[in-house]
């Protein structure tokens, strides 16, 4: 059974850190792009980051890029998000999520598998 598993969410002070993992089962993880989404209340959901399946290419959407770092531990059949310098406007559910295809990409559509979501909540 396929299966996705994000954990490390939580609620954290502006200014701090979380790391999101995302487990995967029944399948290899590696062979596929894997991308970050999240989605706060009242709004769509948006592209976080991505990285294909060869690691030739990851992708930040602009309002992360040089706070978050995304990464895969083969091993762990495992990718995390290591989230830095958290904001207020981080706060949503955070998803991974996986698509076929060289490059990964931050629009949602493409993706297949996606797992069932977790709450990172920056507020002081």
């Amino acid at each position: 059974q396929v299966q996705l598993v994000e954990s490390g969410g939580g609620l954290v002070q502006p200014g701090g850190s979380l790391r999101l993992s995302c487990a995967a089962s029944g399948f290899t993880l590696d062979y596929y792009n894997v991308g970050w989404f999240r989605q706060a209340p009242g709004k769509e959901r948006e592209g976080v980051s991505c990285v294909s399946s060869s690691d030739e290419q990851i992708l930040y959407a602009g309002s992360v890029k040089g706070r978050f770092t995304m990464s895969r531990d083969i091993a762990k059949n495992t990718v995390f998000l290591e989230m830095n310098g958290l904001k207020p406007e981080d706060t949503a559910v955070y998803y991974c999520a996986t698509e076929r295809g060289r490059l990964c990409e931050l629009d949602h559509a493409g993706y297949e598998y996606w797992g069932q979501g977790v709450q990172v909540t920056v507020s002081s």
